[in-house]
């Protein structure tokens, strides 16, 4: 591990690395293809880490947290983590933080939508929002950035694109789902992109750090 992170710094320090503490391939890929070239986005198969992260708290910025320390403190790098729930007002908040284990820990995407709109049936106040948290760990300090976006559950799934609950989520000033968009459409406007942007702002406001 200490001979990869070796490896990692050796890079040119014009263009920030990092390691994103993630097993999610689609969440790879979008914040890929957010951060365009500003930031080299390695992932857990680049640091051959196979391990399931831990996400054991109850609140987005504290899973953030976790896995990025457990990546950060297991593989000597800097890394970010991130975590998002979708929250849906008639619900108190659900999923929340279980959003991606909402139908339970071993259903999948289409399960999580059955049972949120099996909860949402007869509801007409349908506002929500996605929240995503990402956690920074940079020369062994942290650093935590959000972004949010409304809007309202759909009454069924519409829509191939993106993942998770995409096809039911309407982004406010929207007409058609999260999966209706094509990728960079919905990369140009959703809570990923802005906690992401965020995270851009810093580490290019703070080169000496990020260029360490």
């Amino acid at each position: 591990m200490e001979a990869y992170a070796a490896n990692v710094y050796r890079h040119s320090h014009m263009t920030t690395q990092l390691v994103f503490a993630t097993n999610n391939p689609n969440k790879l890929a979008e914040a890929r293809q957010i951060v365009g070239e500003s930031i080299q986005i390695l992932s857990l198969e680049d640091i051959q880490c196979h391990i399931e992260l831990p996400e054991t708290h109850d609140t987005l910025e504290e899973n953030a947290l976790e896995k990025a320390r457990f990546v950060s403190s297991m593989y000597g790098v800097n890394c970010f983590a991130e975590d998002t729930g979708l929250e849906v007002e008639a619900l108190g908040g659900e999923p929340g933080v279980y959003s991606a284990r909402y139908a339970g820990p071993d259903k999948s995407s289409s399960d999580n939508i059955a049972l949120l709109l099996k909860k949402m049936e007869g509801k007409t106040h349908r506002k929500a929002r996605f929240r995503t948290v990402i956690a920074l760990i940079l020369e062994g300090k942290e650093y935590v950035f959000e972004g949010v976006i409304t809007g309202d559950i759909a009454e069924y799934p519409d829509g191939d694109w993106g993942f998770g609950y995409d096809p039911v989520f309407i982004p406010e000033g929207s007409s058609v789902s999260f999966a209706r968009m094509p990728p960079e459409v919905k990369n140009s406007k959703s809570h990923r992109r802005q906690a992401l942007v965020k995270m851009m702002e810093f580490l290019k406001n703070n080169q000496s750090l990020s260029s360490s």
